[in-house]
């Protein structure tokens, strides 16, 4: 078995940023995409590794513009700023100029390309590895399944209909007839799934020695949760999410504010997380995402210097009533950042005055960083900010160092709570055990007998900000009223981004498939 230590692994993540930037370019060729590994030595086997952390790195490699197109929709964020685009998604208004929904397919499809590319030259190494070489790769290629299932998850989610590639071979799109529908989409994920799972590890993602915080069996079974929660097949769901649930491998960090923080880095909740690192150091190489959407767009941080950010990303005055009203305390505190503007917003549309709004509402954060009134949003989001406190001396640039949590267990304990209510059954624990282990964390009281009602309200406020969770949810549930609101009208045609007209005059199929 083929071990790194994590110190190396640091090492290998800063080469492979050089080596495929590098390559970018030629992994667009089509005769190359067979031939990656050029005159590679397919006998050293331990090599094998090096294509699969280039597989990590490069779906963790995220423009800043991408994971806001997956988000930007639902009752629990606004777009903000100066990207009309963006803005004009967020109001089901879909525009096929949109620079976002363009470099959201074409990096997403390029990255599953590359998986695919992986998976094969590791086929390669595996020819001519002894038993334990041929387990390993087979590791591998499961590992790589479920990396290139994420993208395919989230394409599926904005756009409905979407090709499904099954090779690095780029002609097998030349003359494509029909574009599979979301159902179809969401089933290959969920049967990937089944075919990777027996060759993935039996560990949480941070108990890896080799790849610390890489995709693990439990990783696979959470996203076929999540691809059959979209299906609707809830009993597929509840099976799935209660072998997650029945390991006893998972918990819930005990500190909701700071797992979104550095010390929620590989915590015993997260089941996959993009992973960036400054590597301890104040200046050199690092592996990064920019932040900077998320950020206000003013503010005096406790430590000078810190770097702003552009103020795209505005939690919805509809979210912070609603956790307000229910007496939300650590969980709102968490996913939203005020400023002077948006409390003075809240006291003059709602009944709350200056001393009755709890003392966290403030343009101050715990940290002790100040949020500016500024014109593009009246609050940023809490779970893409780390305080400036937490920055490495020497490091300025907003939320640098910190990673990007892409599933947690909080999540895997609705989604099964869910899928019990929706009828499906299973003996991992109760639907009201799941709901409350949620609600414990958040200083919350039990509840018993909880309904259908009450878990969606309980997945809005535990995972607002996450990935356009909650707006994926109204349209799963049908509750178009939800995403109707300040100004907005959602009916169930504007479920799914329109394709850009580069993909549209790419492959003109596009044009006919049903919005």
């Amino acid at each position: 078995m083929i071990h790194i230590k994590t110190n190396k692994l640091h090492m290998l993540l800063i080469l492979l940023v050089v080596m495929l930037t590098g390559c970018s370019n030629e992994l667009d060729q089509p005769e190359l995409n067979n031939n990656f590994a050029g005159g590679t030595d397919f006998s050293k086997t331990d090599d094998m590794i090096f294509l699969l952390i280039g597989v990590y790195q490069s779906v963790a490699d995220r423009g800043w513009e991408q994971p806001l197109v997956v988000s930007t929709r639902g009752d629990d964020v606004n777009a903000a700023g100066d990207q009309q685009g963006l803005k004009n998604q967020d109001r089901y208004v879909y525009d096929n100029s949109f620079f976002g929904s363009r470099t959201l397919w074409e990096t997403y499809y390029g990255d599953i390309i590359r998986a695919h590319t992986g998976m094969e030259q590791i086929g390669r190494y595996m020819e001519l590895a002894d038993e334990d070489g041929v387990a390993l790769g087979n590791q591998y290629i499961a590992e790589a399944k479920v990396l290139r299932a994420i993208l395919l998850f989230q394409l599926s989610q904005v756009y409905g209909a979407v090709f499904i590639p099954e090779s690095s071979n780029l002609s097998d799109f030349a003359n494509v007839t029909s574009v599979p529908s979301k159902d179809e989409v969401m089933q290959h994920i969920s049967d990937q799934m089944d075919e990777a799972i027996p060759f993935l590890l039996d560990m949480r993602p941070n108990e890896r020695t080799d790849l610390p915080g890489a995709a693990t069996k439990y990783t696979a079974l959470h996203i076929k949760a999540l691809a059959n929660q979209e299906l609707k097949n809830y009993q597929a769901v509840a099976d799935a999410a209660g072998q997650i649930i029945s390991s006893g491998k998972f918990s819930l960090m005990d500190d909701y504010y700071e797992l979104f923080k550095t010390p929620g880095k590989l915590s015993n909740e997260n089941l996959f997380e993009f992973q960036y690192s400054d590597f301890g150091v104040g200046q050199g190489d690092r592996v990064s995402h920019l932040y900077n959407p998320y950020g206000p767009n003013g503010w005096t941080p406790a430590v000078a210097g810190a770097g702003a950010g552009w103020g795209f990303f505005e939690p919805s005055m509809k979210y912070v009533k609603f956790m307000l009203d229910r007496g939300e305390n650590k969980r709102l505190e968490t996913t939203v950042l005020f400023t002077q503007q948006g409390i003075d917003s809240i006291i003059a549309t709602t009944s709350y005055t200056a001393g009755t709004l709890p003392s966290f509402v403030s343009p101050t954060t715990r940290d002790g960083d100040f949020l500016k009134d500024n014109a593009r949003a009246i609050f940023c989001s809490g779970k893409h900010y780390l305080p400036s406190n937490q920055l490495i001396p020497g490091r300025t640039a907003y939320g640098s160092n910190k990673n990007y949590i892409v599933y947690r267990y909080a999540e895997t304990l609705l989604i099964y709570a869910e899928a019990l209510l929706q009828g499906a059954s299973n003996s991992a624990m109760t639907a009201d055990q799941a709901v409350n282990l949620v609600r414990a964390r958040a200083d919350l009281t039990p509840i018993s007998g909880v309904t259908l009602d009450q878990l969606v309200d309980e997945k809005y406020a535990e995972l607002a900000m996450e990935w356009g969770k909650r707006f994926f949810d109204m349209v799963r549930l049908e509750r178009y009223g939800e995403l109707s609101y300040e100004g907005r009208t959602f009916t169930k045609d504007k479920a799914f981004v329109t394709y850009h007209q580069d993909q549209i005059d790419e492959f003109p199929i596009l044009a006919d498939v049903p919005r």
